[in-house]
């Protein structure tokens, strides 16, 4: 077997019991998501959408990327919107940015693209297996970053919201859209960013 696939099958296990909670995972903010719950963003039209199955539940409009863009690879710093398929991880409702859901930035893709284009050297690329394996998750302070997310406004000004892109790769919303969006979600959820 390869170490492609024994590493995708520890990961599935590591994220089933981080779901579950018993990895630990912060839970306590929101609720298991029905089964076949999933959110779409779509970067072209600055939107996020709260799916069952082919029923759209929510459309959310005006979000605001990072102002580096969006980009199939985010590094640390470069201020893009990772493009991907991920799943709700955790949710603060003490961020300061009001809320904060937060999704599993990089996933082995990432990684994997990373090592295909050169950010990371084989040994780095291991060593962050190693840490995914270890941990439930990649590290989120490496050379891909992490801590990518939905989240609100908190204090911030709505104008500038509405008029720029303005994250270091997060989603950003309205605070009243965040509220619904976490209330349709829970850890778990897929969310699909294109």
């Amino acid at each position: 077997m390869s170490l492609r696939r024994r590493v995708d099958g520890l990961l599935a296990i590591v994220a089933a019991l981080c779901v579950t909670g018993l990895m630990g995972v912060q839970t306590a903010a929101s609720s298991a998501p029905s089964a076949d719950v999933w959110v779409r963003v779509d970067t072209g039209s600055e939107i996020t959408e709260v799916w069952r199955g082919d029923e759209r539940l929510l459309r959310l409009d005006d979000i605001a990327f990072g102002r580096g863009g969006i980009s199939d690879l985010h590094l640390k710093g470069d201020q893009t919107t990772p493009r991907g398929e991920y799943r709700i991880t955790h949710v603060n409702e003490e961020s300061r940015f009001h809320r904060f859901i937060g999704i599993n930035y990089p996933t082995l893709d990432h990684l994997d693209r990373a090592r295909q284009r050169g950010a990371l050297t084989e040994s780095q690329y291991r060593a962050m297996l190693d840490d995914g394996l270890r941990d439930g998750r990649f590290p989120q302070d490496g050379i891909l970053g992490g801590y990518i997310g939905f989240h609100g406004i908190g204090d911030g000004d709505p104008d500038i919201h509405a008029a720029f892109h303005w994250t270091e790769g997060c989603i950003a919303m309205t605070n009243a859209q965040i509220e619904t969006l976490q209330s349709l979600v829970g850890v778990g959820t897929p969310v699909v960013v294109e």
